[in-house]
């Protein structure tokens, strides 16, 4: 095992955004409300890593439908621990800080494929911490396999941002190009405890 045991205790930035999909896309992905999100996993966090995913609302829980990540220890413990199905990908990711203002450019690129990009403009690292909690509950990964549950519980500087998003028609992501965008935040300097 290379991977930590849970929980984790991580720490770092996420940017996320809520789409409105009209059709269902399959059995796994009806139609409703989605979050995306780019995350940067960072010192001091057992693993650092980035991550992109994609995640619905399950009731009062949230199941995560498609993940990528480019660190094999962290897709093999999401996959194991919480029923996660992490796969890998590339990321690039640049910042830059004026003043208050953060602008953030982030792409995931799966096989020299793109799978989707983003811009971010925000001033969170200026808001009051608040804490929050959630709670994932995953499908087992194959027949006869084991549900995964995990819970997410922290703080983070939270604030509205604006977003540009762009998912290639004929890629992974696809299903959600031209899908209405509902709004969008940035969660800077998280802690959160999951597991």
């Amino acid at each position: 095992m290379t991977y930590p045991a849970a929980p984790w205790p991580l720490q770092g930035q996420l940017w996320l955004s809520l789409f409105r999909v009209p059709r269902a896309v399959d059995a796994a992905r009806p139609s409703g409300l989605y979050g995306v999100a780019f995350v940067s996993y960072e010192p001091d966090s057992p693993l650092t890593y980035s991550e992109l995913l994609v995640a619905r609302p399950v009731g009062r829980r949230v199941r995560i439908t498609d993940i990528w990540v480019d660190s094999p220890d962290s897709r093999d413990g999401g996959r194991e621990l919480w029923a996660i199905p992490k796969d890998l990908c590339d990321f690039r990711l640049e910042a830059a800080h004026t003043g208050p203002v953060s602008r953030t450019e982030w792409s995931a690129v799966r096989e020299r494929r793109p799978i989707a990009e983003a811009r971010f403009t925000d001033v969170s690292r200026a808001a009051v911490r608040v804490p929050f909690r959630a709670e994932a509950h995953q499908p087992p990964l194959e027949p006869g396999g084991a549900e995964g549950r995990a819970t997410m519980r922290g703080t983070a500087k939270v604030l509205p941002c604006r977003a540009h998003w762009h998912f290639p028609a004929d890629g992974t992501l696809g299903w959600l190009a031209g899908t209405r965008r509902l709004g969008s935040f940035r969660m800077s300097d998280f802690r959160m405890l999951f597991g």
